[in-house]
């Protein structure tokens, strides 16, 4: 997971000193060269910044993926941990009581039954 993270903040660096470099080159309008060619793009500064942004808030939802999947996994792994548990439990429950007895709720404490039968 390091790695990962440090691959980011490399990524970040190298796309903000870019982004500084051809700032600083064109005031105006903006050339952008192509990574991966000899060309390069004009386009005007808000639509630039606007670039900039958009790139800024992809990286910042890629730093944020690993920490939310990690909670998500440990949730699900809690919530099925719990029920195994809840699941052993009534298992035990059932052998020590018996097949036959079935599991009953207990009333609230200070509940008091009523009797339903009719006195003579």
């Amino acid at each position: 997971m390091r790695v990962v993270q440090f691959l980011q903040v490399l990524l970040l660096l190298i796309l903000g000193g870019y982004l500084l470099l051809v700032s600083l080159e064109n005031p105006g309008r903006m050339r952008l060269p192509l990574p991966f060619s000899d060309g390069e793009v004009l386009l005007p500064s808000g639509l630039t910044l606007g670039l900039a942004l958009l790139l800024g808030a992809l990286y910042c939802a890629l730093l944020l993926l690993p920490p939310l999947l990690q909670s998500r996994i440990g949730r699900r792994q809690a919530v099925r941990r719990r029920r195994e548990a809840e699941e052993r439990l009534q298992l035990t429950l059932r052998s020590r009581l018996g097949e036959a007895a079935p599991l009953v709720a207990q009333a609230p404490a200070g509940y008091a039954p009523t009797s339903t039968k009719a006195q003579p």
